[in-house]
């Protein structure tokens, strides 16, 4: 592997890119200027995993060099939930966080349950349009102990919550309810945060 031009960029053009693409579209997905995406696709056609045709770009999947990134991406980031959950900006599909994240999302992270590292879901929508590139990107990282839980619909309302696409706090509360026994907790945060009458009264037992 071409240690000098593995760097962040590089890695998530390789998690971005399709089988078919162009830069500039890479460049959006990935927050980052044309010019220097442009820069890294050249770097990449070099070693054959990129080739540019016209404005497009094809992605050589048996590169030995894309697989070798591929490869490291795995091993290095397929179980950590944090690269996980900022991976998904980079697919470039529509998705919010919906069921369990919808509730880590809207408690600001003041409320997970029943994960862990060895067993870690992350419950998103997608939209069905959107399943194939989904499927091709998030297949990149692998499916080891962190992994994705896809709801695909043709299309679904979601809003922006400090910056993250999420189910309303409505449906958020509604799911919350269904499963009221695992969620208790949760709904009295709802119910501080956000001024909701929930009437939740939700207390841990405590012991002399």
């Amino acid at each position: 592997m071409r240690v000098e031009i593995c760097n962040p960029y590089v890695m998530k053009m390789a998690i971005a890119a399709r089988s078919v693409d162009s830069i500039s579209a890479i460049s959006k997905r990935i927050g980052l200027s044309y010019g220097w995406t442009y820069k890294w696709a050249l770097e990449l056609e070099k070693v054959g995993m990129l080739q540019r045709s016209g404005k497009k770009v094809i992605l050589h999947q048996e590169n030995p060099f894309y697989r070798q990134v591929v490869g490291f991406l795995r091993a290095a980031f397929g179980n950590d939930v944090g690269f996980r959950y900022r991976a998904l900006a980079w697919f470039g599909v529509k998705y919010c966080f919906t069921g369990t994240d919808a509730v880590v999302v809207w408690t600001q992270g003041g409320y997970n349950i029943a994960r862990y590292r060895g067993f870690y879901p992350i419950f998103i929508r997608v939209k069905e349009s959107d399943r194939q590139a989904f499927a091709f990107c998030a297949a990149k990282l692998g499916k080891g102990g962190v992994f994705y839980k896809p709801e695909f619909s043709e299309d679904f309302r979601a809003v922006m919550h400090e910056g993250v696409p999420v189910d309303s706090l409505d449906a958020t509360v509604a799911f919350m309810k269904k499963y009221r026994y695992n969620f208790e907790p949760a709904l009295e945060m709802i119910q501080d945060r956000y001024g909701r009458r929930l009437g939740v009264q939700y207390r841990e037992a405590t012991h002399a």
